[in-house]
């Protein structure tokens, strides 16, 4: 048995996210004049580029409107929450709610609604800014935005799709394990008997489809019929995407009371650390190629922050709910790694992409790509899955 102290370690990750973390988005990051959010800060806080990237803006509304539901009742959460889904609104879709991919910073289309993950950011933002408000038409636009996001499954690119038709047809694991996330969300939103329709479906997808027992792995990329496909995508692994895919199934596992579920999620997390763990440097590997050989991604060997945060979520709630000895030293390693290198000691908020000696490549503390979410999203659940280990052990 471990000899951590969680009351502590519960207290350090909760300070984290209220003292440093929530009060830098919450100050730095909104647009006063224009609405929605700044995402490009610098180490210090300071925006360097104002152009707004539609999944970014969704995911800080969710995480404001989460807090002001789990945390506590703060107007200022809930003002943060509102103007961004005011901006989102107004400006985020063709008015048909097609989101688009980015957006000036007044509020004028960039890039085309090509990104399903502008969909169901802006999707979980409405679903859990409604809860918060009461509001009918938040509560519409998730339901919409939903039904939109389902309709797009086969094809989430639409007419934006590069590929090809007919030559290689690859389904990729992004959409189910995200929808996974999203049911829960929004459950609120949907009827019983769909909601757990549309979970079983998600489950199956995640656990009997790109988890490919024969490898012990979960694959990024498969042929339409399920089979693996020997071409760069298809034998691309994403360690962090399938170790946060698996406390989503943890998630799914307590929701529909089944600890067979939770155990295999558990032990899948497991097989991934232990494939993606740079035994070298520490760390856990960006991209890997599942026969070894070279990744397109050039940025293969990076070490990000989204990566190790999900992964201490999911090896927490893999001994919370199974007792798992080896997910416990997982989360030690893995705890001890992040906070030593991805922690910015001098300011706020914590570095995104370090080099694959664990030191810090871009200093920026949000870009295109990394906004108001996983650090945040993750202090809250470690604190919270933190906090119940402890209350389990009194």
């Amino acid at each position: 048995m471990s000899n951590l102290n969680f009351k502590a370690l519960a207290e350090q990750y909760k300070k984290e996210l209220l003292d440093n973390v929530v009060p830098f988005w919450l100050n730095k990051s909104q647009d006063h004049d224009f609405g929605g959010y700044f995402t490009c800060l610098d180490q210090a806080g300071n925006v360097f580029d104002t152009d707004k990237f539609i999944w970014l803006q969704g995911r800080e509304v969710w995480l404001f409107s989460m807090l002001y539901n789990q945390v506590e009742q703060k107007q200022e959460w809930l003002d943060a929450a509102i103007q961004g889904a005011e901006f989102l609104k107004k400006h985020g879709h063709d008015g048909q709610l097609n989101w688009y991919f980015s957006l000036t910073r007044e509020g004028q289309p960039l890039i085309e609604p090509y990104n399903i993950f502008s969909y169901t950011f802006a999707c979980m933002a409405f679903g859990q800014l409604s809860k918060a408000t009461g509001n009918q038409e938040y509560a519409e636009i998730a339901r919409k935005t939903f039904d939109i996001i389902l309709s797009k499954t086969s094809n989430p690119k639409g007419q934006w799709n590069k590929a090809y038709p007919g030559t290689r047809n690859l389904k990729n694991f992004a959409l189910p394990m995200i929808l996974c996330n999203l049911a829960l969300e929004i459950e609120h939103l949907l009827d019983e008997d769909f909601l757990k329709a549309t979970m079983k479906t998600c489950i199956h997808e995640v656990m009997d489809i790109f988890y490919r027992p024969e490898l012990g792995l979960v694959v990024e990329n498969l042929n339409v019929d399920g089979s693996l496909s020997d071409t760069f995508d298809g034998r691309l692994l994403n360690p962090g995407h399938a170790i946060e895919a698996m406390w989503f199934i943890m998630d799914l596992g307590v929701r529909l009371e089944c600890p067979e579920l939770v155990k295999n999620a558990n032990d899948i997390t497991l097989k991934m650390i232990k494939h993606g763990w740079d035994e070298k440097h520490q760390g856990i590997f960006y991209f890997m190629d599942r026969l070894g050989h070279p990744t397109q991604q050039l940025e293969w060997d990076q070490k990000l922050w989204w990566v190790h945060i999900e992964t201490l979520i999911s090896t927490l709630k893999g001994y919370h709910l199974t007792g798992s000895e080896e997910s416990l030293a997982w989360f030690e390693k893995v705890h001890e790694y992040s906070w030593t290198h991805f922690k910015d000691e001098e300011h706020p908020e914590w570095f995104g992409y370090l080099n694959r000696q664990g030191e810090v490549l871009l200093p920026l503390k949000g870009g295109k790509w990394k906004g108001c979410f996983h650090v945040p999203r993750g202090l809250y659940h470690c604190w919270q899955t933190l906090e119940k280990i402890d209350q389990k052990l009194k």
